[in-house]
């Protein structure tokens, strides 16, 4: 049976799995590896069985099932793991074989292992694989990067096992090294950003207006069937329809203290190292670090009162405001997102396809979304765009919302209710729209403390000067202008 397989893939959790039998489905024939390899037993025997897919008990098994060059797919833990799992494989292959990283790894770490693996003459891919366990198994968003040699030989598996949006596949190569997981963090932040989004639309129609569960399940269902149709409200909607067996609503049930695996933090450091205001996404991620903080905030609602105010005007309107706040805030997430995207690839190298990545998310991931169609568009109209807010679409959508996203933001001021995602959002768009920002006075304040020189607005960009405000500190400056 040497040389059977057209791929190999090592971890055999839930996702792991699924892939596999997605593989299986498209006719490719697929050996498998588990460290635990009583699992290996148990899925042959088991989900697999009645496949074409094959089983080893050992790495020197597992590698004489795989037809050159070797695909060998790791679906492991971020970390050491993937590393562990590299020097186990590398004395057991040859030059021109292919590892493929499908975790969630950081892009920090793939370009590591891309440049360690290329100097051994193998290839390596690190891919984002989107859309969970579903998505896994009856067709994922897939973001490969690395070794450009490596794409052909990997192309067809995995543009036949991605989600397709109108016959097209969600997977393409996205850039050299890094470039792949980069492009999956920055779906993950997003995604923070989409699901922190929605979570203040609930809480503002829970709270600010005192809808019930069935009642929002309705409004839900109303904003899938338009712009805001996405997985993220598709799902919201079904969960705020379900109940268990005794009849009660589930949602209730569900303790207000949220976790995260660590991937929108690595978007927002990446933001500050770039220098990017990935100012919603960073509110996502601090809104479920306070949400975390459940012990204290029980405290806290013991002692600080907030307003005793409560909504007296047209629900059905606010309503609608929420919709149309919900939507501006999400173009500036994603506004946000891609100029992250833009400032890495110019910091790496990389020749990101900004509207190929707008298709990839298209389908089978979690932020999976009609709106991403219009990106693409948008980049299909101006392959050089600068910001999606300086798109024709997107900047008249934002300017036609932006009064019902004023009253939002007010009426939740005004009632308590913290929207971090959504006013965050708000204030990016008020300063990104303005000529002149209060940074001059900013920039007095570190020259006069620090001596750090400024800029003119009647002198060339490029020319520093320095005021000596107290009389007493004379012409010396600090050496460096970005202090």
């Amino acid at each position: 049976m040497n040389g059977k397989a057209d791929i190999g893939l090592i971890g055999l959790a839930v996702m792991g799995q699924n892939l596999v039998l997605n593989m299986n489905d498209h006719g490719f024939t697929v050996a498998v590896y588990n460290r635990t390899t009583s699992k290996v037993d148990e899925f042959i025997n088991g989900a697999a069985k009645g496949t074409k897919v094959i089983g080893t008990h050992s790495i020197e098994e597992f590698i004489g099932k795989l037809k050159k060059p070797r695909r060998v797919m790791l679906m492991v833990k971020a970390g050491q793991a993937v590393d562990d799992f590299i020097e186990l494989l590398l004395p057991r292959l040859e030059a021109g074989d292919i590892i493929i990283d499908g975790g969630n790894s950081n892009y920090e770490d793939t370009i590591r292992r891309t440049q360690y693996l290329e100097s051994k003459g193998l290839l390596y891919i690190g891919t984002g694989v989107s859309g969970g366990e579903e998505g896994a198994r009856h067709g994922p968003s897939i973001m490969p990067g690395g070794s450009p040699k490596a794409w052909e030989a990997v192309k067809p598996i995995f543009q036949s096992i991605a989600a397709k949006v109108d016959g097209e596949p969600c997977c393409d190569w996205v850039g050299e090294n890094g470039a792949g997981h980069y492009v999956k963090m920055v779906h993950n932040g997003i995604e923070y950003g989409d699901m922190q989004l929605i979570c203040e639309a609930y809480d503002l129609m829970k709270r600010g207006l005192g809808m019930s569960n069935e009642e929002m399940h309705h409004v839900f269902a109303r904003f899938n069937k338009g712009k805001l149709n996405s997985y993220l409200i598709e799902i919201t909607r079904d969960i705020l329809g379900y109940r268990n067996e005794n009849g009660e609503a589930v949602i209730d049930l569900i303790l207000d203290a949220a976790g995260q695996k660590g991937t929108g933090k690595w978007t927002v450091i990446s933001s500050m190292d770039l220098g990017i205001p990935m100012t919603l996404i960073s509110e996502a991620v601090y809104a479920r670090a306070l949400s975390a903080m459940k012990d204290e905030r029980l405290q806290a609602a013991k002692i600080l009162k907030g307003p005793a105010a409560q909504f007296d005007g047209d629900k059905e309107k606010f309503v609608n405001d929420i919709e149309e706040a919900m939507y501006a805030a999400k173009i500036i997430s994603y506004a946000q997102g891609y100029m992250l995207l833009r400032a890495a690839a110019k910091e790496h190298k990389w020749n990101l396809n900004y509207g190929g990545i707008a298709l990839m998310w298209r389908g089978g991931c979690i932020i999976r979304s009609v709106f991403l169609g219009d990106i693409r568009n948008a980049f299909q109209r101006n392959s050089n765009l600068t910001n999606l807010l300086m798109d024709s679409y997107f900047s008249e959508q934002v300017m036609a919302a932006q009064s019902a996203w004023r009253r939002v933001v007010m009426k939740a001021t005004e009632l308590g209710i913290t929207i971090p995602a959504m006013a965050s959002a708000l204030n990016f768009f008020d300063g990104y729209r303005r000529e002149r920002l209060p940074a001059n006075l900013l920039q007095a304040q570190r020259d006069y403390f620090g001596a750090h020189t400024y800029e003119r607005i009647d002198q060339p960009r490029g020319q520093f000067f320095h005021t000596n405000w107290t009389g007493r500190g004379g012409e010396v400056t600090a050496g460096k202008y970005n202090n």
